[in-house]
């Protein structure tokens, strides 16, 4: 039997590979357990270090209590023209932008129909009175009765009183300025029939001028004439206009719950007639006082940053204003404080900080 080996059977692998094969797993195991190490100690280490949170330094400066408004500019002296009958525009001035004396006729309604009812009394009133002759000269010769003459008298008196009605109906078809002023607005257009108290033309003196704004009834008790307001507008994106509390209407409006304010503009204000405005009146100031962001404080509480800790601290509040918040007590000046106080900061807990600007006011 031939006993020979084949030539096709692998090659049994060397002794001297084994040892090489079991180095090279043992060195990766090796690096996987170090780098698996140097990752749980950076995740420690991170952990020690605690959240990141962004901070504010408590500064100094003037604190504000504002009250909230909203409105729009009208002139302090104008006046609304508007029809006092129904009819067809026939005629109008187009004058807006200009200057008008009290009188002038602005527009004119179709008052063919209230003439020719005119016309008719007039007629009868000259038949009237030829029938008060005829009387009169019957009366006088004994002929007529003090009844038929009395009567005559009667019907003459009627008609004329008709048609001093019917003259003054006439005038409600012509639209005239109620007072010296600029046109400021003018709407309608020939043809176009109008109702009475369709406000056609709104005329007014160009200054000065004063924002009409509404102010909630439980802000009201806040606001006193005198107090100076902060106002903004879109179309002077960016500016901050100044105005005063010139007037506060007495009685409030109990359906939308506000009472109207009205805050008077310097005569160079840039805004106009029409335009919208958000007013932040201040009701009350106070210069050079400890301030922290309004966003730090939560039901009278602040995290102040020690050491790297965050500790909890409870404040005496002052002024609430809209972008910080005046401290009487619990911190200092030139202090970090938690900027916002958000909820997975932890009284005593190490944290990292991100400081962020702060400009006092």
């Amino acid at each position: 039997m031939d006993m020979r080996l084949s030539t096709n059977a692998p090659p049994l692998a060397a002794a001297s590979d084994l040892p090489s094969r079991n180095r090279r797993k043992l060195s990766w195991k090796l690096a996987s357990a170090v780098l698996f190490a140097a990752a749980a100690l950076a995740f420690t280490w991170w952990l020690l270090q605690g959240p990141t949170i962004t901070v504010a330094r408590v500064v100094r400066g003037a604190a504000a209590e504002i009250v909230y408004a909203t409105g729009s500019v009208e002139p302090e002296t104008w006046s609304r023209s508007t029809p006092l009958v129904r009819g067809r525009i026939i005629e109008r001035c187009r004058c807006e932008g200009k200057a008008v004396k009290r009188g002038d006729i602005l527009a004119r309604l179709d008052d063919k129909e209230a003439l020719a009812t005119l016309n008719d009394l007039n007629a009868q009133e000259e038949f009237q009175r030829r029938e008060f002759d005829r009387q009169s000269q019957l009366l006088s010769r004994g002929v007529a009765t003090s009844q038929a003459f009395q009567k005559s008298e009667s019907d003459l008196a009627r008609v004329r009183a008709q048609i001093a009605a019917q003259a003054q109906r006439l005038e409600y078809y012509k639209l005239v300025a109620p007072m010296d002023g600029t046109v400021l607005k003018e709407d309608g257009e020939v043809g176009d029939m109008v109702e009475p108290g369709t406000i056609l033309y709104r005329i007014g003196l160009e200054k000065p001028l004063w924002v009409v704004a509404d102010v909630n009834e439980e802000d009201i008790p806040r606001v006193k004439v005198g107090q100076k307001a902060l106002l903004r507008t879109d179309a002077f994106a960016g500016q901050v206009l100044p105005g005063a509390v010139k007037q506060i209407t007495p009685a409030g409006d109990p359906v939308s719950k506000t009472f109207r304010v009205r805050i008077g503009l310097p005569d160079d204000t840039p805004l106009r007639v029409g335009m919208s405005v958000e007013a932040n009146i201040v009701s009350r100031e106070k210069p050079d006082v400890v301030l922290v962001p309004a966003n730090a404080v939560v039901n009278n509480n602040l995290f102040a940053v020690e050491d790297g800790h965050a500790r909890l601290r409870k404040v005496e509040i002052g002024i609430r204003g809209t972008g910080f918040v005046e401290i009487l007590q619990g911190v200092s000046e030139g202090e970090w404080v938690a900027s916002p106080a958000t909820a997975n900061i932890k009284n005593g807990f190490r944290v990292r900080t991100a400081p962020v600007e702060t400009k006092a006011p």
